[in-house]
């Protein structure tokens, strides 16, 4: 498929997504936490578009529903690793010294953790829901993006016009926000594209483990969880919301992928 394309279809599908997410209260949807008996493990049709799930819920309703809390997950934890772990690397980076190894080595030891079990351990103390799912993933991203945004600052703390504005007598605070946080946010933005679908996976996988959002709440990781043991008797409950989650995740890959090199060549004409 050419780029081109690929482009167009990521964009197309994630722009279907987001506003699906958005004004689904608006939507004619069936009611994603009410279920119809005789609707048990129905095969998609025109009554339900992905069929229903064992208890008689429409899973294109749930799709739906559930792609708004993928999407505020995704969202709010890249948040907080943008921002949080952006500012500590920038810091330790530009003025070197005690704060930054202090950073490199607090960086590396959380790293060592498993990110999967890190991110239970956060929940299972703060409890489930959807603020605490974005808060501990919004942990794990933290020492990612403060590597990459220390890494920029080390090396733009010694171009020129870094040294130019020293030498004109510019102070920290200055060369910081004028010169430096200029030059990195492409860098750090393009990277926070693609922490979207890890994102999204990283919740996925918590809901399938039962510490996302509270039941009857749909999240794509529960909604397959729930429906495991009907894989063989009815597929489409649980493929059709992986496919969901597949296309979203690929699409913000290929849009991510897109604009890394789109940074990338303006990098180089600089």
């Amino acid at each position: 498929m050419r780029p081109a394309v690929s482009l167009w279809l990521a964009v197309g599908w994630l722009a279907a997504l987001i506003l699906s997410a958005i004004f689904a209260p608006l939507l004619p949807l069936h009611s994603p936490t009410d279920g119809e008996l005789l609707s048990m493990l129905a095969t998609p049709g025109a009554a339900h578009w992905f069929g229903a799930d064992s208890i008689g819920r429409d899973i294109f309703a749930r799709a739906v529903y559930g792609a708004r809390v993928s999407l505020v997950v995704a969202l709010g934890s890249v948040a907080i690793g943008l921002s949080v772990g952006g500012l500590l690397g920038i810091l330790a980076g530009y003025f070197g010294g005690l704060a930054d190894r202090m950073l490199t080595g607090t960086m590396t030891v959380v790293l060592c953790f498993p990110a999967l079990v890190l991110a239970i351990a956060v929940i299972s103390s703060l409890g489930p829901s959807l603020t605490n799912v974005t808060l501990a993933i919004g942990l794990l991203f933290i020492p990612a993006f403060a590597r990459i945004a220390r890494a920029g600052a080390l090396g733009f703390r010694e171009r020129e016009f870094v040294l130019a504005a020293h030498a004109l007598g510019a102070g920290s605070a200055r060369i910081l926000v004028r010169e430096i946080v200029p030059n990195l946010v492409p860098t750090l933005l393009s990277y926070a594209l693609v922490m979207l679908g890890v994102a999204i996976l990283a919740e996925a996988s918590l809901g399938f483990l039962g510490l996302s959002v509270r039941p009857p709440a749909p999240s794509w990781g529960g909604m397959i969880a729930s429906e495991r043991a009907n894989m063989v008797s009815a597929p489409h409950a649980i493929y059709l919301p992986a496919l969901v989650m597949f296309f979203s995740v690929l699409s913000i890959n290929v849009l991510g992928e897109r604009v890394r090199r789109l940074f990338d060549i303006r990098g180089q004409a600089l």
